[in-house]
């Protein structure tokens, strides 16, 4: 089997996570968990030679001094870092590394922003599906799901094709709360966790198949791209041009070969505060500190601060969020609304986004 090419894929924003991901500097490019940061953690984890080649990284044209930094300090250059002039959503992203590799390269579609803790497992995982990639599946790694969780979409696994791996049957819409948990009981349902493995010509031909507008505009953004030795900057007209398309709307859900591979490997997409609640651990009181902390008869929250003391007294049940800007206070359980700040901020408080 060939070495496997990692694409990392880094333009997301991650305003779910504001204050601290903001436009300018967005959580995979901050440590979140741990004192990596989110890029560099996702980087190290495909950093073995003899199964990967060196990366290719799809990021915003704005991050191309950081994301280089990032990657130098952990010794993870990459041999393309393509740099988009506009976000375009995972479709067109991908099709850009796809036309950058060779036809037959094994791509390793990841997220740069996502928590893996058990490695070993996502490794056992990649094995098990490199050889159905190189067949000609495009191959999607499912989550086993250990709640009812309504913030994920799932895949529904269909007959067993190899050992720990099944043809999928059919992608589905993030359910409501009744749904979610008939999946959990049913349990032959997985969350779709967003990663991938398969042939570069294979993503390419079923593209052109199912939304050829969009790879007929990334290819004519590459004819026209500029490069600056790994650097490689798309013609911005053409690639903004594109639809903006998630992969699993424009090629998984509608192509045909399409494989899950089910893994438990400690994942979170850490897409909410919230998330990160439950994924860092708490102390006797139930609250989750970072930073510079104070907390007197208060229980279960979740305080992180990047500058000032947070100081808090006889509270229960907060997110409170503070760096040299902003402070962010709610309920826990409440912080998907964190999307509605982002979107309330006027013009006016832009630097604030």
């Amino acid at each position: 089997m060939s070495r496997i090419t990692p694409v990392i894929l880094s333009g997301g924003s991650g305003t779910r996570l504001w204050p601290v991901s903001r436009a300018a500097r967005p959580k995979q490019l901050q440590p979140i968990v741990g004192n990596e940061t989110m890029l560099q953690a996702t980087a190290r984890r495909v950093a073995d030679g003899n199964t990967f080649q060196a990366p290719i990284v799809v990021a915003n044209a704005d991050h191309a001094d950081e994301v280089e930094a990032q990657l130098a300090a952990v010794s993870a250059s990459p041999s393309a870092l393509i740099l988009e002039p506009v976000g375009r959503n995972t479709a067109p992203a991908i099709a850009l590394a796809a036309l950058e590799a060779e036809a037959g390269a094994l791509l390793l579609v990841l997220p740069s922003d996502h928590l893996i803790a058990e490695e070993a497992a996502f490794a056992a995982a990649i094995a098990t599906a490199a050889p159905l990639a190189a067949e000609g599946w495009l191959v999607t790694f499912g989550i086993l799901p250990d709640r009812a969780e309504t913030g994920y979409g799932y895949i529904r696994r269909g007959k067993e094709i190899a050992p720990g791996a099944f043809a999928a049957e059919r992608f589905v819409e993030k359910p409501d709360r009744a749904t979610a948990e008939a999946y959990l009981a049913d349990g032959g349902y997985d969350w779709n966790g967003g990663i991938f493995l398969f042939r570069a010509g294979r993503y390419l031909e079923e593209l052109a198949r199912h939304a050829p507008d969009i790879l007929e505009s990334v290819r004519a953004a590459l004819e026209g791209a500029r490069r600056e030795g790994n650097r490689l900057y798309p013609d911005p007209a053409p690639f903004a041009a594109a639809r903006s398309r998630s992969i699993d709307y424009a090629v998984m859900e509608p192509a045909e070969k399409i494989a899950v591979v089910p893994v438990a490997m400690g994942w979170s997409d850490v897409g909410s505060w919230d998330a990160l609640y439950d994924i860092v651990p708490s102390d006797v009181a139930g609250n989750v500190t970072v930073g510079e902390v104070l907390a007197i008869d208060s229980d279960n929250c979740l305080l992180r601060s990047d500058g000032p003391l947070i100081a808090a007294v006889g509270v229960s049940d907060l997110i409170v969020v503070a760096t040299d800007e902003a402070v962010l206070i709610l309920p826990r359980g409440e912080s998907q609304r964190v999307k509605e700040i982002v979107d309330a901020l006027s013009e006016k408080r832009a630097r604030y986004r």
